[in-house]
């Protein structure tokens, strides 16, 4: 929760969706693959285009997505983001696809490490 945009809501939502086994979890993609924020390929002729993969738990899809709503609008490294690829014509959605994916990234080791933790905690 320390992260910015994450609240209590998204980090239980991203930690059930984590499960209680993090060692399933090998690399971040397997985890942005289960939240279903892996980027698929939909190019089309000379156009070069990544959609989001529709699989995986569609509630820590919209945990993720909130996280970067939070931060399109409230964190300044995020807003130079969003304007610089908006200046390469990307679409709103197709920015938030690629947030979403680095979101993702940020926050895998600190789910696991906190599931780790919670193990050892309990045991």
């Amino acid at each position: 929760m320390t992260q910015h945009g994450v609240g209590p809501y998204v980090a239980a939502t991203l930690l059930v969706t984590a499960g209680d086994n993090p060692e399933r979890l090998r690399k971040e993609s397997s985890f942005a693959a289960l939240c279903g924020v892996s980027p698929l390929e939909a190019s089309s002729a000379k156009k070069q285009r990544h959609r989001l993969n529709r699989g995986g738990s569609r509630e820590a899809n919209n945990a993720l997505w909130t996280v970067a709503l939070i931060r399109m609008r409230a964190d300044a490294i995020t807003i130079q983001y969003t304007e610089k690829r908006t200046c390469d014509s990307l679409t709103v959605k197709e920015i938030q696809r690629c947030l979403k994916r680095y979101i993702a990234r940020e926050l895998f080791p600190i789910i696991c490490q906190d599931l780790t933790n919670s193990r050892h905690v309990l045991t």
